[in-house]
Order: structure tokens, then C-alpha cells, then sequence
């Protein structure tokens, strides 16, 4: 990670002394062409956007084509659903109630004592001792000391409301989707919806040998599966880093996307989005030092190239319209113009994904430059600042 906060903290300078080097020349240290520098900054971000992109591209339409999940196997008789939760009692209540009345083993794991009505309610001990921390230390504990004999354990969060289910296929983990619903901040429910284009790709992650990242907002795990690899590892992303020490130690390892789809709260304000994205890098560039090279590469290079996005739609695209520069010729202006329209695109791909009712949402998409630099802006302070805790997004219980 260090790597990363060099390189933005350098470009972050280069950028500042370019805008003042254009605006205010007499104000720049002299001997350098800061404008020429700020370019070349520009250029670069959009090469290296420009290269993520195409993975991405290559993931969704190439490696993920034709994909549909497994018919299910496996109905809420063998599933033991368990609930994580600090104190959140009504939200909690609210997840439980949403459940379909045939899950008849359900469990809420909680730090603290609670009431929830339709759930068995367990409170993690103050002396329970592992390596794994805050949510992570949770689910291990249910690990150890929650028994069942059903074949998966479905792990939610405590705002995870279950729209719908027909059951698990016969994979070792299983991945339901999620949909985030709005609470107070326009600019992160609109963030979430941008983020559900661009996770299109999850698609590609059967098909992978190490799948990209995991959701734990609704996460089946095969029993078996679980006792094997456990939750007992230090890390800020316990579900991604689970499933990468599974694919990791498991001959044959599966992972597959359920039918099934989560409605959890986006994060109600722009500070909450920033904390939950900074947590979300810090810790994926953290646990992606147990991935192989090639892996590893490819994590730290995404996740770098989503902090410098809004460079693309911000600075990049205006420039080239405005015909301003080096990014204005050639090669680079299609690039940057090119990026500019998968950025709409993806904003967009999220929106159907919500489906027909939302439609509307649609007509934000000239606010998309916006809704990048609120979807990255996390991703920034988690490399130059990564967290030394857990931090829970706050819920509201709408």
C-alpha cells in the first residue's frame, strides 16, 4: 500500500502545482513546465483507467458471458441463518422479519444483549480471544460455538432485508446479491447505484480460480467449508478474505451467485460512504498480500485505478472537449472521451439493474462525475489513511 500513497501524494502535488503553474504561473517554482507535468499526469491516470477498463470488459463480456447461476439445491430446511449485528435492535428486527417463514434455524450474533423477536440472540463474550477483529471475531465465535447439522450457514447483516429466495445451489460458497435502497444521502444511494453497474462483472467470479472480492451482506458458506478455513484471521474484510483463503487452501474450490437478492441500506450521508469505501480499500489491498503475484497485482492495480477515476470524468473529458492540450489529440482524447461514456454506461447498467420502477433514476446521469468522485473518494482515504478498526456504517432503519 505504501506504493499507492507515494504515488498519490506525488500526483496529488504534481496536480496543485500544475493548476497554480497554469493559473498563476509567477506563483510555481520555476524550472519545470507544470502544465506540461499536469498533462502528463492527466494522460497517465487515463492509461491506467483506460487498462482497467479493459479487464473489466474482458471479465464481464469475455470470461463472464453467458453466465446464469446453478439451479438451487438447497431450500431454507438446511440453512442456518445467522445475523450480525453491534446493537442495532430494530434494524436487526427488521431483517428477521423479512425472512420467508421456512427458515426455522435463525440466529443473531450480537456485542451486546438484545431483544429480537422470531431469532435466537447471542452476545459475543467480552473475554472470547481470537485474532479476528470486530465482525470477524463475531462470526468465528458462531463458528465455535454455534452447532448445526444443516448443510450452509447464510450470514446477513443486520440491514439485509431478503426480497427473495429459492434456495442455494451445491456450490461452497454462494454469494446473493444485493440491491442498496436509499435512506438520507441522495449522492451515496446514487454511488451504490453506480457500484451495482460496475459489479455486473461478479459474474466472471465462478469462472475465476480466485474470485475478485465477496459481499458479506449476504453470504452462504457450506458448512464444511467454513470449519476448514475458518474466520480467524486479522483483516477489516473478513468476507473477501475468507473466500480467498478458501479458493486458496480448497482442492476444487466453488463459488457461485445465488438468484437471491438483499436489499441493504446505502450509507445515509457522504461521510459514512467515505469511512465504509476507506475501510473497503484499505482492507482489500491489506488482505491481498495472501494472493498470488498475478492476483495480487491485479487487486492493487484496480483498486488504484478506482481511487483516480473522477480524474477521468473531472479533468480528462473536459479538457478534450475543450480541445485543451496534450489530452486533447489523438489517441488519448478518445481514450479519455471513451471512459467518460463507459463511466455514464456503467451508472446506467446500475439502474437497470434496479429494474423497471427506477427507471427514472436514469436522468441523473449527467451528475456522474459527481457520483465517481463520491464512490472513490473512500477509496482515496483508504490508501493514503487505511483505518486501524472496524468501523460499522451507520444504519437508519428505514
Amino acid at each position: 500500500m505504501k506504493t499507492e500513497r507515494i504515488s498519490l501524494i506525488v500526483g496529488g502535488l504534481v496536480a496543485v502545482l500544475a493548476a497554480v503553474g497554469t493559473a498563476a504561473p509567477w506563483l510555481a517554482p520555476g524550472g519545470v513546465d507544470w502544465t506540461a507535468a499536469g498533462e502528463l499526469l492527466v494522460v497517465g491516470t487515463t492509461a491506467l483507467f483506460t487498462l482497467t477498463a479493459l479487464v473489466w470488459v474482458v471479465l464481464t463480456y469475455v470470461v463472464g458471458a453467458g453466465y446464469e447461476p446453478p439451479a438451487p439445491e438447497y431450500g431454507p430446511d438446511e440453512i442456518q441463518v445467522r445475523i450480525l449485528t453491534v446493537d442495532a435492535e430494530s434494524v436487526v428486527q427488521s431483517t428477521v422479519d423479512s425472512l420467508p417463514a421456512s427458515f426455522d434455524e435463525v440466529h443473531v450474533v450480537a456485542e451486546t444483549d438484545i431483544d429480537v423477536a422470531g431469532a435466537a440472540v447471542h452476545a459475543v463474550p467480552d473475554e472470547f480471544d481470537c485474532d479476528a477483529v470486530r465482525k470477524g471475531r463475531a462470526i468465528e465465535w458462531a463458528r465455535r460455538n454455534l452447532e448445526t447439522d444443516r448443510e450452509y450457514v447464510l450470514y446477513l447483516d443486520e440491514d439485509s432485508l431478503l426480497e427473495s429466495f429459492d434456495g442455494l445451489p451445491g456450490s461452497d460458497v454462494v454469494q446473493l446479491r444485493e440491491r442498496p435502497r436509499r435512506t438520507d444521502s441522495l449522492f451515496s444511494y446514487l454511488a451504490d447505484v453506480y457500484r451495482m453497474g460496475v459489479q455486473i462483472e461478479q459474474r466472471a467470479f465462478a469462472r475465476l480460480s480466485i474470485p475478485l472480492f465477496a459481499w458479506g451482506g449476504g453470504i452462504a458458506v457450506r458448512r464444511e467449508v467454513e470449519e476448514a478455513v475458518t474466520w480467524d484471521r486479522e483483516t477489516l474484510v473478513e468476507d473477501t478474505a475468507f473466500v480467498w483463503a478458501a479458493a486458496q487452501e480448497l482442492d476444487d474450490f466453488t463459488f457461485d451467485l445465488a438468484t437471491a437478492t438483499c436489499a441493504n441500506e446505502a450509507p445515509p450521508s457522504l461521510t459514512e460512504i467515505l469511512q465504509q469505501r476507506r475501510r473497503w480499500a484499505a482492507g482489500n489491498l491489506d488482505a491481498a498480500t495472501a494472493l498470488p503475484a498475478h492476483y495480487q497485482l491485479l487487486t492493487r492495480v484496480r483498486n488504484y485505478a478506482w481511487a483516480l477515476s473522477p480524474v477521468v470524468t473531472v479533468v480528462a473529458v473536459p479538457l478534450s472537449v475543450l480541445g485543451v492540450g496534450l489530452v486533447a489529440s489523438g489517441l488519448f482524447a478518445l481514450a479519455s472521451l471513451a471512459l467518460g461514456a463507459l463511466t455514464a454506461f456503467w451508472y446506467l447498467r446500475g439502474v437497470v439493474y434496479y429494474g423497471r420502477d427506477k427507471f427514472s433514476w436514469a436522468l441523473a446521469v449527467p451528475l456522474a462525475p459527481v457520483v465517481t468522485v463520491v464512490h472513490s473518494m473512500g477509496t482515496v482515504a483508504g490508501i493514503l489513511d487505511p483505518p486501524r478498526d472496524f468501523r460499522v456504517t451507520k444504519k437508519t432503519g428505514k
